[in-house]
């Protein structure tokens, strides 16, 4: 089997989180993994131009999204409509979805255990509910590496102070299913530093 070619590239996109009522300034981390023919996006939050720049000519084969809060998904459809690719979201999040996008849905289903390729590198994912029921992570295995989502971050778990959300649900998910991978692992978080699984390990349970 010929080494994975894929790479991960990175951008920092600012612009709103609502939910509740509420409504905060955030900047959000843009995870494209593939190689220079084709790529996916790991969340589409804030800005299709500053997105489009870091896909550059290759083909998107998919617009991922870890979760359906609105800071995440605000321009998957016109993200979409610009490339074109498919949106890709686990149906648990459908009612956070529709907080954002009440005329349009996405197109395919996540569920744990889907695995998807780009670049020769494989992309498994794992559902874990908490920050969001529908909220997943992507394990690659051959990059050694986690694209977490606001599932985990560096320093503990997502937050789970809003609607939608559980903390015992989200320390059940880590524990279950992102604590299984190797220690170091590297976590590429929704926002934020990276870190690993073995620091966070320490940061949740001490």
């Amino acid at each position: 089997m010929s080494e994975a070619s894929a790479r991960i590239d990175h951008a920092v996109v600012s612009g709103t989180f609502s939910l509740d009522g509420e409504t905060h300034e955030v900047d959000n981390n843009v995870w494209v993994i593939g190689d220079d023919s084709e790529c996916i996006v790991i969340d589409a939050p804030h800005d299709v131009d500053a997105i489009r720049e870091v896909i550059g000519q290759r083909t998107l084969k998919a617009i991922l999204c870890t979760h359906a809060h609105d800071d995440h998904v605000r321009v998957a459809p016109a993200l979409r409509a610009a490339v074109p690719a498919p949106i890709l979201l686990h149906p648990d999040d459908k009612e956070l979805w529709e907080l954002t996008h009440t005329d349009e849905l996405w197109d395919l289903d996540l569920a744990d255990g889907v695995k998807l390729t780009v670049g020769g590198a494989t992309l498994e994912i794992l559902h874990t509910p908490g920050h969001a029921p529908g909220a997943v992570c992507v394990y690659v295995e051959e990059l050694g590496c986690l694209f977490s989502g606001d599932t985990l971050f560096n320093g503990g778990p997502g937050a789970t102070g809003r609607s939608f959300s559980d903390r015992p649900t989200i320390e059940a998910s880590i524990r279950a299913k992102l604590f299984a991978l190797p220690d170091e692992t590297v976590v590429h978080t929704g926002h934020g530093d990276d870190t690993t699984i073995g620091a966070e390990k320490q940061n949740l349970d001490g």
